[in-house]
């Protein structure tokens, strides 16, 4: 019997899941739930990405004015 071969598509979601949580998703859907609608399953990944993402343009504008410390205006 051959062996299955594991699926492109979960092998790519793999890969674009970021190594760090930065979010707390019970907390993300108690939030949604409180507006009176439901969470999707990857919600909680994707806001994950945009908040490194935010984060990562706030360093990047922490470090181009010369500063070691990160200020909400840097974001």
């Amino acid at each position: 019997m051959a062996a299955r071969k594991k699926s492109k598509k979960k092998a790519a979601r793999r890969a674009k899941k970021p190594a760090l949580n930065v979010v707390v998703g019970s907390k993300v859907k108690e939030a949604v739930k409180s507006h009176g609608v439901r969470c999707s399953g990857d919600l909680v990944e994707a806001l994950n990405g945009k908040v490194i993402a935010m984060l990562s343009d706030a360093v990047a504008r922490c470090e181009a004015n010369r500063r070691g410390t990160v200020r909400p205006q840097d974001l």
